[in-house]
């Protein structure tokens, strides 16, 4: 059997093929970030959906739990929570023969499109203040706050990706 023997010179990637490496791995990676942005993006309106999704079905239930006379009613009342905070510290069940609480949320979720600072030694601000809160009274075109919660939505200003502002979902 007989080696060959290669110089120094032989040896390794000339620096022309190292550039067009370089080039390659460059343009895969732009070409990576408008799909990671998209990702992000698409993973935050999941989570919207499914927070909005837990919320309204808990503010149902509170309704359906005054309807069926568990929750005590004022008659001037609608019968929905008067504040978000409602669902999460629970409200007497008056049909309950021992003292109990009946509780709609274990804990308040964030709006995932809230946008603030995120800058060390400021409070986060609370779940509560990240949604935009519509009473029973109000038009579901001109969202107000009243004396109960109806719905909520974010107050986010942005467009999804369906091309509807997240405050309409």
């Amino acid at each position: 059997m007989r080696f060959v023997k290669r110089s120094a010179s032989q040896s390794g990637f000339t620096l022309i093929e190292l550039m067009i490496v370089v080039a390659i791995m460059g343009i895969l990676a732009t070409a990576a970030m408008p799909l990671r942005e998209l990702m992000v993006k698409r993973e935050q309106e999941r989570e919207l959906r499914i927070v909005l999704r837990q919320i309204r079905n808990a503010i149902d239930a509170y309704k359906q739990a005054v309807d069926d006379g568990h929750i005590e009613k004022k008659e001037d009342e609608s019968g929905y929570p008067p504040t978000l905070e409602d669902l999460v510290i629970g409200v007497p069940d008056v049909k309950s023969p021992e003292p109990r609480n009946i509780y709609f949320l274990r804990r308040l979720p964030r709006d995932p499109m809230f946008e603030e600072l995120d800058v060390a030694g400021i409070e986060e601000t609370p779940a509560t203040e990240t949604w935009g809160k519509r009473s029973y009274e109000s038009s579901a075109e001109n969202p107000q706050e009243g004396d109960d919660v109806f719905d909520v939505y974010s107050l986010s200003e942005a467009t999804g990706l369906n091309g509807i502002e997240y405050r309409k979902w």
